[in-house]
């Protein structure tokens, strides 16, 4: 339980709901701070602003799964003013308390820095990312229905990179009935596609296994659909780019070649917001559980 542990969440999407109801459950403190046009009550919260909430009891804060960007500012939907992060509200807080976020960037790492605060990126972690695969994977087979003129199954579909999300994606669709190919450099990665019967190849081969491709689904932020693949690939083909922004696409190049290539970014957040806030509330609930133990052992 969290009993008298506060935490302050901050922003936030659909799937921050369901983080606030696991905190509730577990009898935290709650303090909503870009929440004032939330209407859903949770037992234990209050709605606050960085002007009226007092730092100096905050034991852990939350922040949503994009983070925040180089401004300072945090996504919420559930406000209709703007969340801008104090440049020194975090120094403000206790001295144990954790952030924890979906992602960050230089600015935010920066701030954690100077304010001695330990930083944890929830999204990097590899079973949040495992369990995101699966609605990921499903919002994946949405956009392939929603964008293609023929089925799934049959048709030639490439994977590039057998991590994580790849391998999810690339059994989804091998369970479907597509003919799968991976596109992956490391030989364990390589072993495991044997081992699930799809053909492999390494990445810098992939202009050679593109011309029959209907889809091509890229897992890899990295620069490997380049205008090289796409100029080897069938106008009809679509590319659906996976990786984290700016993505692994050259999409001005396939927009000249009149192939569809789309950035679907946030899929679990997008197609399944409610079992996306699951999976983010049940590790962040066990990782704030741990922190709260070592905080009561430590005043004894």
């Amino acid at each position: 339980m969290l009993t008298d542990m506060h935490i302050a969440v901050i922003g936030g999407d659909a799937r921050q709901l369901e983080v606030i109801r696991k905190l509730s459950e577990q009898d935290a403190k709650i303090s909503l701070i870009g929440f004032d046009q939330l209407d859903d009550g949770f037992v234990g919260s209050y709605k606050e602003t960085f002007d009226t909430i007092n730092p100096k009891t905050v034991d852990a804060i939350v922040l949503p799964v994009s983070g925040m960007n180089e401004d300072r500012e945090i996504e919420s939907i559930f406000s209709r003013d703007k969340t801008i992060l104090p440049e020194d509200w975090l120094e403000k807080t206790k001295k144990h308390s954790i952030i924890y976020t979906g992602i960050s960037n230089d600015r935010l790492k920066e701030m954690a820095k100077q304010s001695n605060k330990k930083l944890v990126e929830l999204v990097e972690r590899d079973d949040v990312a495992i369990y995101n695969s699966i609605p990921t994977a499903e919002g994946t087979i949405m956009i392939v229905i929603q964008n293609t003129d023929i089925t799934i199954h049959n048709s030639n579909v490439i994977v590039t990179g057998f991590g994580r999300v790849g391998k999810t994606i690339a059994r989804t669709f091998q369970n479907l009935g597509a003919n799968v190919k991976v596109a992956a450099d490391e030989p364990e990665l390589r072993a495991r596609a044997f081992e699930y019967h799809l053909e492999s190849f390494p990445v810098k081969d992939l202009s050679k296994h593109v011309a029959d491709a209907d889809v091509v689904i890229n897992t890899i932020p990295a620069h490997v659909v380049s205008a090289n693949v796409l100029s080897k690939m069938m106008p009809h083909a679509l590319v659906v780019d996976l990786a984290s922004k700016p993505g692994g696409t050259d999409f001005r190049y396939a927009e000249k070649r009149g192939i569809k290539a789309l950035l679907a970014l946030g899929l679990p957040g997008i197609v399944a917001p409610k079992t996306a806030g699951q999976i983010i509330a049940g590790v962040l609930t066990t990782l704030l559980q741990e922190h709260w133990e070592e905080i009561k052992g430590g005043r004894k």
